[in-house]
């Protein structure tokens, strides 16, 4: 069925629902939901077009939207819809078929007059239309129904189940997020009859539940955001909110730093109606806790703002967003201090009472804390991690000591009072309680740094020590999480397996460590004495797993400031590089290579090579024999490639790539007249096979760093 068209504009339209206090970490995903489904459905009914403007509000009581040019009254509009063919909705004697009258009726025209249908198409493809004028939507109907189906699809993760009273003294149940006790609904200065939740739409809605309590009167639609700023002390706009207290955040802050997250900017913007900000200050003594403690104090139980001096260090001073606006706030700055100063003491003592035993101590008791039912518990993981390190070290030729000490110790912090609080401190206390300790100062910063990268775009390792113990502790959640039979599958990956894999790309990469890959993986399967492990670890299976995240992430790489190509990527990885380290500089070359007037032709020849060699049944001869060679072209050839193979290994070694892949024009030439004189596929079988020697030799020396097949 065709869609309404879109006519002028009429006037503008604003729905409000007011509720108790919504959960705060969800309520910008709630308003922009609202927003969205409100006018979707305008849109779709033909009373809203691309030119409605649509304004979201969101405040810890209420989700409201603003669409402007909304239509009283959307046109009618032509609708023809197939309905059968008509050897199926005529019977013999021309009279219409019981399915020709249900479809009809289905459809809501079921007194419509047969002779008024239109037959369209020849033979057997004849079939019967309906040609109408279909009345478009009013909006009094269709808000209804928009209302309805979008408080029905909003992303609430958990319903509120009350009950309302009705005008005729029953009780309606009701679920929603939170209990909801108001709805506004105008068009221009017009109250919309509709009604949601047990509750018919008005025009009032009620101000700040302190500064301005009480019921507040919307003249118009138009008037929604400036009188709710007057008369109610009320900031409706989440992003406008936001933005003010970020703003009012740098402020108060002066020359210091303030740290405000997005996620708890967010959050405390959905907490506050009409927000201020306020200094509050606590005791210098606590600064000699760890300040990431005292900062993630701040920030997760107290939704407090943490000031640094400019050089990063922790101050004694905070802010907090009150959303009670006061010339007198003492009683909210003391009450605030006096909360936080608790939640302080917690955070000093347990870091004093952790550090009164060694990280080392309490290696042991990691085999008390389970890992996972079929891989053991975390002392396991930690031999495996160690095993995993140490070899590792050796393959860079390095001394193991530190790697093996730093991966002894590196999970114990999980056992401390700290991180038991805040498990988000893994790894950083452990930094903090190995220095304590007296341990190497490398092993203390792998003892964080082997998370890194926590996420996409984080900061990768500053210690050898910190990337060792990294790559290592990646691969055997990698290699022991998929063995057990849990390797991401769709959209499911519980264990980051995927994150996991990109962080070893990134380590590898951009460390610039000479790693052979697939012998990394059978490093890591070899420390896993479980069966299962073996069987479904399968080496090639995660080798591709790795690629595949690295084909995304070298699709956000580029250079000079041009992304590569996924035929640039394709042709180097195809080759299924055993390095990583390399893989920019083998791009960049192949970038550089590509501009090359004879690029294309080579690239072309490649792949006629490639398909050549692929069609071939029989063994091909491992070496091309120089006196099978009759023809002048084929000779050249053999030549051409005699002459520049040692440069193109000598420049391989010293992974001199661009002058590798340039020192390929030389054979142009004689390819083109390779193939113009030579039959590779000769009678005779002899001849046959040399030839194919000599195009797989050729193909190999062309294909060291990229298969340029990929790029033709």
């Amino acid at each position: 069925m065709s869609t309404p068209n879109t006519l002028s504009p009429s006037a503008n339209l604003l729905i409000e629902v007011f509720t108790e206090e919504l959960p705060p970490k969800s309520l910008r995903r709630l308003g922009d939901a609202f927003s969205e489904g409100i006018y979707s459905h305008l849109k779709h009914a033909g009373l809203a077009g691309d030119d409605s403007i649509v304004t979201s509000y969101a405040t810890p009581r209420r989700l409201a939207v603003h669409i402007s040019h909304v239509l009283s009254q959307a046109p009618d509009y032509p609708v023809r819809e197939k309905l059968l063919p008509t050897s199926i909705a005529f019977d013999a004697d021309g009279k219409p078929t019981a399915p020709l009258l249900k479809k009809l009726s289905a459809l809501g025209y079921a007194d419509i007059d047969i002779a008024t249908l239109e037959k369209s198409g020849e033979g057997k493809n004849e079939a019967l239309y309906l040609n109408i004028t279909a009345k478009g939507a009013s909006l009094q109907d269709l808000a209804q129904t928009a209302l309805i189906q979008t408080l029905n699809k909003l992303p609430i993760a958990k319903m509120m189940h009350y009950q309302v009273l009705q005008k005729n003294g029953a009780l309606a149940d009701v679920q929603f997020a939170r209990p909801a006790h108001r709805i506004i609904a105008l068009h221009g200065n017009h109250s919309l009859n509709i009604s949601a939740l047990g509750i018919n739409a008005s025009n009032q809605t009620e101000g700040h539940r302190f500064l301005a309590p009480g019921v507040i009167t919307i003249a118009s639609a138009d008037q929604y955001e400036s009188a709710l700023q007057a008369d109610a002390k009320i900031l409706p706009s989440f992003n406008k909110r936001r933005q003010f207290i970020e703003t009012a955040l740098l402020k108060a802050a002066g020359d210091d730093l303030v740290l405000m997250p997005d996620s708890l900017l967010d959050e405390v913007t959905a907490l506050v109606e009409w927000p201020a900000i306020y200094e509050c200050h606590f005791d210098n003594e606590f600064l000699e806790v760890p300040q990431e403690c005292l900062i993630l104090t701040m920030q997760t139980n107290q939704k407090y703002f943490a000031l640094t001096d400019k050089q990063g260090k922790l101050r004694n001073r905070f802010l907090i967003v009150s959303n009670i606006q006061t010339d007198k706030p003492a009683a909210i700055i003391s009450g605030n201090e006096r909360v936080v100063r608790p939640r302080l003491s917690d955070a000093r003592f347990f870091f004093q009472q952790d550090q009164k035993r060694t990280l080392a101590a309490r290696v042991a008791d990691l085999g008390k804390v389970v890992y996972h039912n079929q891989l053991g518990n975390q002392l396991d993981r930690t031999l495996r991690v160690q095993a995993i390190a140490s070899g590792i070290a050796t393959q860079l030729g390095v001394d193991d000591k530190l790697a093996n000490r730093a991966a002894e110790i590196a999970k114990t912090d999980l056992l401390t009072d700290m991180v038991g609080e805040f498990p988000e401190l893994q790894g950083i206390m452990g930094r903090y309680y190995a220095t304590h300790d007296g341990e190497d100062t490398e092993v203390a910063s792998a003892c964080s740094e082997h998370y890194m990268p926590r996420f996409a775009g984080d900061a990768l390792p500053t210690t050898q020590t910190g990337s060792i113990l990294a790559i290592a502790d990646k691969l055997e959640t990698l290699v022991g999480i998929w063995g057990v039979g849990l390797a991401p599958t769709g959209d499911k990956d519980p264990y980051a397996l995927r994150r996991h894999a990109l962080g070893i790309c990134r380590l590898l990469l951009e460390k610039n460590l000479a790693l052979h890959l697939p012998k990394l993986i059978e490093l890591a399967k070899a420390q896993f004495p479980q069966k299962d492990v073996q069987e479904k670890a399968k080496a090639e299976d995660i080798y591709v797993f790795i690629l595949d995240r690295l084909r995304a992430y070298l699709k956000d790489q580029s250079v000079g400031g041009k992304p590569f190509t996924s035929a640039e990527i394709d042709a180097v990885l195809s080759q299924s590089p055993t390095q990583l380290n390399d893989l920019i500089d083998r791009l960049t070359a192949l970038r550089e290579f590509n501009a090359l007037t004879e690029a294309s032709q080579l690239a072309a020849a490649n792949k006629r090579i490639s398909n050549i060699l692929k069609k071939t049944t029989t063994a091909i001869p491992a070496m091309c024999s120089k006196a099978l060679l009759h023809n002048p072209a084929e000779i050249a050839l053999y030549q051409a490639l005699e002459n520049i193979s040692p440069a193109l290994s000598l420049a391989y070694e010293q992974r001199q790539f661009v002058e590798l892949l340039k020192a390929l024009v030389a054979l142009s030439q004689p390819i083109d007249q390779f193939f113009a004189d030579v039959m590779v596929m000769d009678p005779n079988p002899e001849l046959r096979d040399n030839r194919l020697a000599l195009l797989q030799q050729l193909h190999q020396k062309m294909n060291l760093i990229a298969d340029l097949g990929k790029l033709a």
